[in-house]
């Protein structure tokens, strides 16, 4: 059982506090959206949580069963997926799930070829990422986030570049891979977290 906890948060760019004292406690099955004024600084504190970057002051714990995780190990515990993430667009889209799932196991044993067809992407087998449109991409972010077997999924702002139907088909993934799982969310867009059970507001903490 993986818990991550937030004592006392706290970052700053030059004199300018992007949030400040912040403590919160999430264990598997929970989810948060972190909502906030674009610019408030909720893709850093997310960058934060997920290791890539430092907080000012304040500490980020990482706990798997009682047992205190070291920060340069968090990345093993997670998956990450966000509009400014890159792809290695070299690859066709099979080499590159094959190529991610060396170094991540998939969750309950789903195989490539199932992968492709929950993302609508088994006509792309062998096309170039490079190729790819923003929603593919998008589409392809968010599944190499959810079938990863981890207990913590960062996404921030899910839906961008998906349209209505990109859309329905994020809230099934999110229904269908996210129960046993911490899932953190930064957004402006209601649909993206409504189903979260908890919910804070950057600006509160500034």
């Amino acid at each position: 059982m993986l818990e991550v906890q937030l004592d006392g948060a706290s970052k700053r760019f030059q004199f300018e506090w992007i949030f400040k004292n912040l403590s919160l406690a999430l264990s598997q099955g929970n989810s948060l959206a972190v909502t906030g004024s674009n610019g408030s600084g909720k893709s850093t504190l997310l960058k934060c949580i997920s290791g890539s970057i430092p907080l000012t002051s304040g500490k980020i714990l990482y706990t798997k069963d009682q047992s205190l995780i070291s920060d340069t190990e968090w990345f093993s515990n997670m998956t990450f997926a966000a509009p400014y993430m890159e792809l290695p667009e070299e690859f066709m889209l099979e080499e590159l799930l094959k190529f991610h799932f060396k170094f991540k196991s998939p969750v309950n044993q789903i195989c490539v070829a199932e992968m492709m067809e929950i993302m609508y992407l088994t006509p792309d087998k062998f096309k170039p990422v490079s190729h790819f449109s923003s929603g593919m991409k998008q589409r392809l972010k968010l599944g190499l986030a959810f079938f990863s077997d981890v207990p913590l999924v960062l996404l921030d702002e899910p839906t961008s570049n998906l349209d209505k139907k990109g859309i329905d088909w994020y809230l099934e993934l999110i229904a269908k891979f996210s129960s046993q799982k911490i899932v953190i969310i930064c957004s402006n867009d209601p649909k993206e977290y409504d189903f979260c059970e908890q919910k804070i507001v950057l600006e509160d903490y500034k």
